[in-house]
């Protein structure tokens, strides 16, 4: 910190209290975009990518899920961009709301997707779920402090009103239904299938490929430490050491008392700014992420890229 009070957070420091001063002023029923972009460009950052990477895991648990993603082959042959993707599009719809221009380009290229391959609406409910799910228990678990009421209930409506766009079917309207869902359909479904596993092996490698050599390996072994018994079961994995676990589990609760302490981040962090997000070193356009069932990107490439989807 400089003699002035400057933070590598930007500007004059920032009580650690500001941005939930702020989120309190908004009404989560008319305000839910304004206060989850706070929370998650602001207040939690790092978590929310974090949590929501794990949500989307979590699914490939589920054979429907696991095994169609596996016969798509894009984990296979490329999960960064697989990665890079669903990060982009999400984190797109998100910074420039539902109704901007980018929002709507992202929203038709999430459906455009979606509707070449036969998923359920009742697997659409359950992974709409788990963005609602995760991250609050992630939170819970090892972020610098809980979700408010007033959060919660603003990332609920948030992605109520996303699964409206994407025309899921009687999506359920307060956290607990979510959270009953959720669990309900894990209940049920949960269980082995090579589909998934190989979806998994491929996430947990391509997690381990960001880190060079041991730590990779390490990284790799971490993540299945995160893994709740359930979860890891239905991939097959074997437990792994206790002394482990509480390594991996400490440390991400050691790093929430450590943000605690840290002045409020006063410009946002972006989900596309994160160092995970590699495959775009030239930039991209939103037309042209994702999958291409049945043909090549009809968008034409020697355009330049659009700098509003940076």
């Amino acid at each position: 910190m400089d003699p002035r009070g400057s933070t590598p957070y930007g500007g004059d420091v920032l009580r650690r209290d500001h941005w939930l001063k702020q989120i309190h002023r908004l009404d989560p029923e008319q305000d839910f975009l304004e206060i989850y972009r706070i929370s998650s460009f602001h207040e939690f950052p790092w978590d929310t990518v974090q949590s929501l990477g794990f949500a989307l895991y979590r699914t490939y648990a589920v054979p429907s899920v696991g095994r169609l993603l596996a016969q798509t082959g894009e984990f296979a042959a490329r999960p960064q961009k697989r990665y890079d993707d669903t990060v982009l599009i999400l984190d797109a719809i998100l910074e420039h709301g539902f109704d901007s221009d980018q929002g709507r380009e992202a929203l038709r290229r999430m459906n455009r997707m979606h509707r070449h391959y036969p998923i359920s609406n009742e697997d659409f409910r359950y992974v709409l779920s788990t963005f609602v799910v995760v991250p609050k228990r992630w939170l819970d678990a090892y972020g610098w402090r809980r979700y408010t009421d007033h959060e919660l209930r603003a990332a609920t409506l948030y992605f109520r009103t996303l699964g409206q766009h994407m025309g899921i079917r009687d999506i359920p309207e307060t956290f607990a239904e979510f959270e009953a869902l959720l669990d309900a359909y894990e209940r049920e479904h949960f269980r082995f299938d090579q589909g998934g596993r190989s979806v998994s092996d491929a996430t947990l490698d391509l997690f381990q490929s960001w880190y060079p050599g041991a730590a990779g390996r390490l990284m790799r072994r971490a993540s299945v430490c995160l893994l709740d018994d359930e979860l890891r079961e239905a991939f097959g994995y074997a437990a792994p050491s206790a002394a482990l676990s509480a390594l991996v589990q400490g440390g991400l609760r050691l790093r929430g008392r450590v943000v605690r302490m840290l002045p409020s981040r006063r410009e946002p962090l972006y989900a596309r700014q994160g160092p995970n997000i590699r495959g775009y070193k030239d930039g991209y356009r939103l037309a042209e992420l994702g999958t291409f069932p049945g043909g090549g990107c009809p968008v034409p490439h020697a355009e330049p890229n659009d700098p509003a989807a940076h």
